[in-house]
């Protein structure tokens, strides 16, 4: 049985059945046992067509337990009598089904899990360990998040920015548990590429690329934080940086510049430098001017003020940093740093350790520690 076929359709027929007039709910249930179905006859019997095969087992589960249903009557007013077997259509219901799992009515944590559930094919437990949470917990999410896209009918285009800002959300978990969170992010920015023309949506699978293709050099082997500037880049992955550079000038090409795109640009530039010294910070703060013009965003700012104290120096970086606000999540760290660059090393190692204090996670909080221990054994008579 080919489990990696079965799950790369689910979404699809999924889609299919929601399309027709199917609750979320009720279509994810029939899908379920069209797969168990699946699971036991394929192996003798092969369909020609599985995904034909999976849409009529799954939407005759759907009718069975709809007419099953105390309120047939009422349920099946708006359900389509059933379709003869034949080919699935080719209708592109699975970026309707990204669209549905994006819903603005669900919270981000929702729509990231409800998105790895209904389009990822992950199982709840999967989804639990990579957020670190009881399964319980995630399946009363998940549910909640059923209930509350049922009934929902598309009478209006999706809004594509949602769907990519939830991917992001999934993409930036990184690794967790037995599921791989970046590269499920990549795999779903594929299929959604494959699925919908648009520059923003190349634009980020374009930025994964380039920041996956780092991953193997930003953890030392006992999981402490190696900074850009130390990781050996040797070990970046060249194929995923050279394929992310192209579907960035491809993107770049259309004129139609978006966040994504943006924030590759500064990966490719970064990728480009065969050393940290040779980068081309110059380049990155024009970058970060763009972003700043497209989003406004605190954390642009505060990436932007870094890039200016390393193409304009120490000072000129802590310039651009007072107009941060200082609940922006590491605008301490980013001070620190700017503050040991202009010599100043008692306040670094003072805004190290209150970084240390703020930090969300166990490996950054290890890191910013040693940079404080580094800089206080330095000053220390």
């Amino acid at each position: 049985m080919d489990e990696v076929l079965l799950r790369s359709l689910t979404p699809g027929v999924l889609a299919v059945l929601v399309r027709r007039g199917a609750d979320f709910a009720a279509a994810e249930d029939a899908v379920q046992e069209a797969l168990i179905e699946a699971v036991r006859v394929w192996p003798a019997e092969p369909p020609r067509d599985p995904k034909g095969w999976l849409v009529t087992v799954a939407w005759r589960r759907f009718l069975d337990a709809t007419r099953s249903d105390t309120a047939r009557r009422r349920r099946e007013d708006r359900v389509e009598e059933e379709p003869p077997p034949g080919p699935a259509a080719a209708a592109d219901d699975t970026l309707q089904l990204y669209f549905l799992c994006a819903h603005p009515s669900l919270t981000p944590s929702s729509a990231v899990a409800l998105t790895l559930r209904a389009v990822g094919g992950l199982t709840t437990r999967q989804i639990a360990q990579a957020y670190l949470v009881p399964e319980a917990t995630m399946a009363q999410r998940i549910s909640r998040a059923k209930r509350t896209v049922s009934g929902v009918r598309f009478d209006r285009p999706g809004d594509v920015a949602t769907v990519l800002r939830v991917l992001y959300l999934v993409f930036n978990e990184g690794y967790s548990g037995d599921v791989d969170l970046a590269a499920e992010a990549i795999r779903l920015t594929r299929q959604l590429a494959a699925a919908i023309d648009h520059p923003e949506v190349a634009g980020l699978l374009a930025l994964m690329l380039l920041h996956h293709a780092r991953h193997a050099t930003r953890t030392t082997p006992d999981g402490a934080l190696v900074p850009l500037a130390e990781q050996d880049r040797g070990r970046w992955d060249t194929v995923a940086i050279t394929e992310g550079v192209a579907i960035l000038q491809a993107a770049l090409a259309r004129d139609r510049l978006g966040e994504f795109q943006a924030q590759a640009a500064v990966a490719a530039l970064h990728a480009d430098a065969l050393t940290a010294e040779e980068t081309d910070w110059v380049q990155i703060v024009e970058w970060y001017d763009e972003l700043v013009r497209l989003t406004d965003s605190p954390v642009v700012r505060l990436n932007r003020a870094v890039a200016v104290g390393e193409a304009d120096g120490p000072r000129a970086g802590l310039a651009a940093l007072a107009a941060v606000p200082d609940s922006v999540p590491r605008r301490t760290a980013a001070a620190a740093y700017l503050h040991e660059r202009a010599g100043d090393l008692p306040t670094a190692a003072r805004l190290y350790a209150e970084a240390a204090h703020r930090s969300p996670t166990i490996p950054e909080r290890t890191h910013l520690t040693r940079q404080a221990a580094r800089l206080n054994a330095h000053l220390r008579p």
